[in-house]
């Protein structure tokens, strides 16, 4: 192998990925032999037009010369909060395969040297369960959550399976005899984990891959869960142009711009020699413009050249030429709809009756207020009895919160809070408290308790959801028979960061989509 090979396939290889670790290994295997990579996809929701992403690095892979083991992670799909039921784990891992071929053959990708493993195929052997026991020995219950922070649902009493499943994914990394691993740079901390644990069970540090994430249609992380947030590769023309058309794209803003990013990591790096980016326009406006390279696309739609209903229609045009082929494939095999139905019924056939009632944050009326007036209850030494300003016509509103013990009375003036403010009315030693402010609170070794931070812009009446959840109409008032917060709450955590989360997933002002956090206290439950 040429010195100008090896150079070639390296470019290829690491070419728009946001980051890799070790650079100096990568280079001395490829001087010598191709490099061997896995990619792992845990087979939970459908795969969305999110994963032309890392396909299109794979493509990049095959066709620099790499051996590519793509690992369908049912058992890591199971582990992580049980998000794929057990009875459909095969199912699912069929139907990846089928789709992920599909994709791979829509960007003329030559698959000789890819194969498809399932997890269970080995992981449930003596040999990996051995590994799995000597890795729990030692590695500190810290370190797994850490590892998993960004990729496992994190709650205040974590599931052993999630500590766990760090570990499962670096001994995969042996026992799949690969080189390297790729990924989003979301899997960074378990990569690191990874590097730092597979030595001391006699195993090679290997070399990592990290792809960039890409913004969903409504400018979060897309998300098979959030059907707003992405286009499913079975989704019709009509259904791609109307998804795209209500699409979070801002002008002249490229942060957390789904169109942008994916132009630049999908459709830009499959355009043929000579041909450029198709910007359609009528005459009106300009008439059509083209681009060479995705850097002159951002320009032109930074200084408004480029409108972002131009950027759309050019989206709707490129995601339907991706789409075409994978769908035409499908529809013309009875065989592949009725596997994509079986894998995924709930998603193919609607709920009937009854309707079930759902725990979900959604049901959370959750505002920022400002604390106008605050006294002691006349009654009770630990009470404070707060006017709080939630922007409401009938003026602030009394709170009752215990926090006497917790937070001197001066910082509880003119301070901003977080407000639930849609519980019953409750009477608390003789006076009615309309809501409740929101606070984080650990127990031991002294419990300490301080109201969670608004984001700095907020201003009262502004109202903080979960990601993930900003659709829909909080209840009016949440029905105490349900003990709708009751059940809710115990999702509700500050993780290691002083990021508010449920499940996981962060808390949100509407408006900017900035962070709820905490002051000091991390790994903290709110309440």
């Amino acid at each position: 192998m040429g010195e100008l090979e090896w150079e070639e396939k390296y470019k290829l290889i690491t070419r728009n990925l946001q980051e890799w670790l070790g650079d100096e290994q990568l280079k001395s295997i490829l001087k010598g032999r191709d490099l061997k990579v896995y990619w792992g996809t845990a087979t939970t929701g459908k795969p969305h037009i999110g994963y032309f992403v890392p396909m299109t690095k794979i493509a990049d892979f095959l066709r620099a010369g790499v051996e590519v083991t793509i690992l369908f992670a049912d058992l890591h799909a199971y582990l992580d909060n049980m998000k794929a039921p057990w009875e459909l784990l095969d199912l699912r891992s069929q139907y990846y395969e089928a789709i992920i071929k599909a994709m791979l053959r829509s960007i003329d990708v030559p698959l000789d040297k890819l194969k498809f493993v399932k997890g269970t195929e080995y992981q449930l052997s003596k040999e990996y369960t051995l590994d799995v026991y000597r890795m729990a020995s030692i590695i500190t219950e810290h370190d797994a959550k850490k590892a998993g922070a960004e990729v496992v649902k994190q709650v205040s009493n974590a599931l052993l399976s999630g500590l766990l499943y760090p570990g499962l994914q670096a001994l995969d990394e042996e026992y799949l005899k690969v080189d390297a691993q790729f990924g989003g740079v979301d899997q960074r901390k378990i990569f690191t984990f990874a590097e730092k644990y597979l030595p001391s069970l006699g195993y090679k540090k290997r070399i990592h891959l990290m792809n960039p994430m890409i913004p969903g249609l409504a400018g979060t992380k897309m998300s098979s869960s959030e059907d707003d947030s992405k286009i499913d590769l079975l989704d019709d023309p009509e259904k791609v142009k109307n998804k795209l058309k209500k699409s979070f794209c801002a002008p002249g803003n490229t942060t957390d711009n789904g169109m942008l990013s994916f132009s630049k990591l999908v459709i830009f790096p499959h355009l043929k020699e000579g041909e450029l980016y198709l910007v359609p326009r009528t005459a009106e406006y300009g008439g059509d413009v083209s681009f060479d390279k995705y850097e002159n696309l951002e320009s032109a739609y930074v200084t408004n050249k480029i409108h972002p209903g131009d950027l759309k229609n050019a989206m709707i045009m490129y995601v339907n030429k991706l789409l075409d082929p994978i769908r035409k494939e499908f529809s013309s095999d009875p065989k592949l709809l009725s596997l994509s139905e079986k894998a995924y019924p709930s998603l193919s056939k609607p709920q009937k009756s009854p309707v079930i009632y759902e725990y979900i944050p959604t049901r959370l009326d959750i505002r920022v207020g400002r604390i106008v007036e605050v006294k002691r209850h006349p009654d009770a030494d630990s009470l404070y009895v707060e006017k709080i300003d939630l922007a409401e016509e009938s003026g602030p509103r009394t709170i009752v919160s215990g926090l006497v013990n917790f937070v001197p009375i001066e910082e509880m003036e003119n301070r901003k809070v977080l407000v639930l403010a849609n519980l019953k009315p409750a009477n608390l030693r003789g006076i009615t408290s309309h809501g409740m402010v929101l606070c984080a609170s650990v127990d031991a070794p002294t419990r300490i308790v301080e109201p969670l931070i608004p984001p700095t812009s907020s201003k009262p009446g502004d109202k903080i959801v979960v990601e993930g959840y900003e659709n829909g109409k909080p209840d009016d008032v949440l029905n105490p028979k349900k003990k709708t917060w009751e059940k809710l709450q115990h999702g509700f955590m500050v993780d290691e960061y002083g990021v508010a989360r449920w499940f996981g997933n962060p808390l949100i002002m509407t408006s900017t989509l900035e962070n709820v956090m905490a002051e000091k206290l991390r790994n903290a439950a709110i309440k």
